[in-house]
């Protein structure tokens, strides 16, 4: 396990989302390209029972994380088929170069009225889209 931050108490009436899991083949290699290629933050990699695994990725700024999972029935999804997950960037240019050195294929951007995407896939075929919008550039 990392060191982690405490999570920020849940005001009243709130729904926070702040964990998807992600169905993959192999949590090693997963593991490998979303710290390594996509440069998130590995929160937790834990073996709490036998044939049990807990693997929590943050994306870089994000207050939602992934899971990837071995062992718990209630997680258990066909591999591969989570669908577009958006990673919301300041400046969708930088962000594709750089995931793009870090070895990811993706996309091109594609303009859909003002509101700008590029797709990749993870070694699973989950799908992700990197997504600008200009007006939330702070």
């Amino acid at each position: 396990m990392t060191d982690t931050q405490p999570a920020p108490p849940v005001p009243p009436g709130t729904f926070l989302l702040e964990l998807v899991p992600v169905p993959v083949s192999d949590i090693d290699r997963a593991k490998e390209f979303y710290t390594e290629r996509l440069g998130f933050h590995l929160d937790v990699d834990v073996r709490p029972a036998d044939g049990v695994r807990i693997v929590q990725l943050t994306p870089p700024g994000s207050a939602c994380s992934i899971t990837l999972a071995a062992g718990i029935a209630s997680l258990d999804m066909p591999v591969g088929t989570l669908r577009g997950l958006h990673l919301v960037v300041a400046d969708i240019e930088e962000a594709r170069a750089a995931l793009i050195a870090r070895g990811t294929e993706v996309g091109p951007v594609e303009d859909m009225g003002g509101v700008f995407y590029a797709a990749f896939s993870d070694p699973d075929g989950n799908t992700w889209t990197l997504q600008h919008m200009p007006w939330r550039v702070g």
